[in-house]
């Protein structure tokens, strides 16, 4: 069942990768909270038209990471992921662009700038994020990141993505 749900949520987090894609601007949520979105969250899903993700997608698994606030109202997005058999841990600074739910972040490792959007979040359960930027000339990079408060799976939870664990398309 487990593998099933994994197996269904690549589909849909590509889906919306696709989607997300090709739409001009990307949406963001509606009235974001960023109060409500701070806090602890465990990967759940990831999605990338990147390279680097598709060779290594397979080594990949669960982070937990934890989202401050800056002085500046941008969030400290820390991540800590195992690499190599050890603890690794990385911070991303997104900076406020304006928009609510909205952010930019400075890459260290491609000297780029990406914008992070919080697409979805209902805050109790479950948040999806999409990036965008490049790696290099001619290289864009794209991202859907499927984050939950649980660390394991819980109950079908009503959403408007159609699926199970993010609801019915009904809403």
């Amino acid at each position: 069942m487990a593998t099933l749900r994994m197996l269904w949520m690549e589909l849909v987090l590509l889906g919306v990768l696709g989607v997300l894609q090709t739409q001009a601007q990307v949406s963001v949520q509606p009235d974001f909270q960023q109060d409500k979105f701070l806090g602890r969250w465990f990967s759940a899903g990831l999605a990338s038209n990147s390279s680097w993700f598709r060779e290594k997608k397979s080594m990949l698994s669960m982070c937990k990471s934890v989202v401050t606030p800056t002085a500046d109202g941008g969030l400290n997005l820390t991540s800590t992921f195992l690499r190599k058999n050890q603890c690794e841990t990385r911070t991303m600074l997104l900076q406020p662009t304006g928009n609510p739910g909205s952010y930019s972040y400075l890459s260290p490792h491609w000297g780029s700038t990406h914008a992070v959007s919080v697409v979805e979040t209902n805050y109790k359960e479950y948040a999806l994020l999409f990036s965008q930027g490049t790696k290099g000339p001619g290289q864009d990079f794209h991202m859907a990141t499927l984050y939950s408060r649980f660390p394991t799976p819980q109950a079908p939870m009503k959403g408007p993505l159609g699926w199970p664990g993010m609801g019915s398309a009904e809403n």
